[in-house]
C-alpha cells in the first residue's frame, strides 16, 4: 500500500513538472518535432485503417436495426453521433496507447537501465523537461489530430456500406452528418482526445522512468503502461461524458 501511494505521489509530481516545462527554458523544439513525428505520421496509417473498418462495421449494425423500422433517414445521424462522441475517441486512444504509449514506456525504461537519465542530470539537464514535456506536448496535439482524421475515415467507411451495400441515399447520409455538427458534439470531439493524450503520455512516461529489472523490466513497462492507460482512459471517458451532459443537456 505504501508503494502504491508513493507511486501516485511521483506520478502527480511528474504531471506538475511536465506541465511546468511548457513555460520554462530551454524549450526542446527538436525533441517535440521528433516526438510529434513518431506519434502522428508514423501512427496515421494504422489509425485510418482501424477507424475505417470500425465505421463499416458500425454502419452494418445500425442499418440492420433501422432497416425494418423505416428509419434509414436517421442512419447518418446515429452513426455520426456515435463516432464523434464515443467510438472514434476511444478507438484512437487505444491505438495511441498501444502504438505510442507502450513505445514511450519501453524507450524511457531502456534509458533508465542504461543510466542515461543519471547522465542527463550530471550534465545539468532536467530529465522531466527534456524527456517528459515534449512527449506530453506531442500527445495532446497529435491524438486530437488523429481523432479528427479518424472521424472522417469512420464516416466515409459508414457511407461506403450504406450506399453500396444497402443502397441508401448518399446525399441523405451526408445531410444527416452535417446536422449533428453542433456545439455539444464539438466539445466531445475536442476535449476527449486532448484529455486522453495527456493521460497516455504522462502514465507512459511515469511507468517508463520508474521501471526496474533488465529486459523483463522493458516488457513489464510496455504492458503496464498500456493496461493502466486503457483503464484511466475509460474512467476519464465516463467522467467527461457525465460532465458534458450536465452542462449541455
Amino acid at each position: 500500500m505504501k508503494q502504491f501511494f508513493l507511486s501516485v505521489r511521483n506520478y502527480y509530481r511528474l504531471c506538475f513538472w511536465g506541465l511546468l516545462g511548457f513555460f520554462r527554458r530551454p524549450f526542446y523544439g527538436r525533441d517535440i518535432i521528433e516526438q510529434m513525428n513518431y506519434a502522428g505520421p508514423d501512427t496515421l496509417l494504422i489509425a485510418l485503417i482501424t477507424t475505417f473498418i470500425v465505421g463499416m462495421a458500425l454502419s452494418i449494425q445500425v442499418l440492420n436495426q433501422f432497416e425494418g423500422l423505416g428509419l434509414e433517414s436517421e442512419v447518418g445521424r446515429v452513426i455520426g453521433v456515435s463516432i464523434i462522441r464515443e467510438i472514434s475517441p476511444i478507438t484512437l486512444a487505444l491505438v495511441f496507447a498501444g502504438r505510442v504509449g507502450s513505445g514511450i514506456s519501453a524507450e524511457l525504461a531502456g534509458m533508465v537501465q542504461r543510466q542515461q537519465i543519471d547522465t542527463l542530470q550530471a550534465f545539468g539537464v532536467n530529465p522531466i523537461q527534456k524527456l517528459v514535456t515534449p512527449r506530453i506536448i506531442s500527445a495532446i496535439i497529435m491524438l486530437p489530430a488523429l481523432t479528427f482524421l479518424g472521424d472522417i475515415s469512420e464516416i466515409i467507411g459508414g457511407n461506403l456500406i450504406t450506399t453500396y451495400q444497402y443502397h441508401t441515399d448518399s446525399a441523405l447520409y451526408w445531410s444527416s452528418i452535417r446536422s449533428i455538427l453542433d456545439q455539444k458534439n464539438t466539445v466531445f470531439g475536442v476535449v476527449k482526445p486532448f484529455a486522453f493524450g495527456y493521460i497516455i503520455a504522462t502514465v507512459s512516461c511515469h511507468i517508463g522512468l520508474s521501471s526496474q529489472g533488465g529486459s523483463l523490466g522493458l516488457k513489464n513497462a510496455a504492458t503496464k503502461s498500456y493496461v493502466l492507460s486503457t483503464v484511466l482512459v475509460m474512467i476519464t471517458d465516463f467522467l467527461i461524458t457525465k460532465v458534458v451532459w450536465m452542462f449541455f443537456p
